[in-house]
């Protein structure tokens, strides 16, 4: 298994949850229903903020390449949140988009796996991001938001380079699909929970 089969795989197996994950709701989702530059920015803070110290315990806890990822993105996670919005970072939020799915994971092998969900999630996400503040007339922060999703997509590859060049059995592989497939599974609970207990009907994509 390669990089780019590991999240082809993904995206097939979770294609549905995936493309609402990426859907405009998503967004309503992300801002509590206040679909404003400032909300966006809070929520990916949030979002970001919860991150930052689950990938930080992985780096203590690894060696090598991923010990080395995990910090990069720790670092990343930290800064990002800080800069779209340093106080909604430190306030926290209730449930997180995939930082929830990643909590608790072992095994250097599942949190490769894991880290490289959680960054296809986010891209998919980010890309919508992207949209509302291209129709906002925002090219400032669509930049920004363009800049995040690179970055995004890159800690991505390197994750999953790091998760193929780990996998040395099918069953290895069959661990990975799995804990890839739990990461966007937490994230669509997140999103169709969120989304009913603000009466918003979850399952039409918009």
């Amino acid at each position: 298994m390669d990089a780019d089969t590991f999240r082809d795989d993904l995206r097939a197996a979770r294609d549905t949850e995936l493309s609402r994950l990426s859907s405009s709701k998503a967004v309503y989702a992300l801002t509590g229903g206040e679909m404003d530059g400032d909300a966006v920015r809070a929520g990916t803070a949030r979002e970001l903020a919860a991150l930052e110290p689950i990938f930080a315990d992985w780096a203590d806890g690894g060696d090598g390449d991923a010990a080395a990822l995990f910090a990069d993105v720790t670092e990343f996670a930290a800064d990002s949140a800080g800069s779209f919005d340093g106080a909604a970072a430190a306030d926290g939020a209730d449930r997180h988009v995939v930082a929830d799915a990643l909590a608790g994971r072992e095994g250097e092998l599942a949190r490769l796996a894991a880290a490289a969900a959680a960054f296809l999630v986010l891209d998919e996400l980010a890309g919508q991001l992207v949209g509302f503040f291209v129709g906002d007339a925002d090219r400032t922060s669509a930049d920004e938001f363009r800049t995040f999703r690179t970055a995004l997509g890159e800690h991505g590859d390197a994750a999953a380079e790091l998760l193929a060049a780990r996998c040395e059995t099918e069953a290895d592989e069959e661990a990975a699909r799995d804990a890839g497939a739990a990461v966007v599974d937490g994230a669509y609970d997140w999103y169709v929970e969120t989304l009913e207990s603000m009466g918003v009907e979850p399952k039409n994509v918009c």
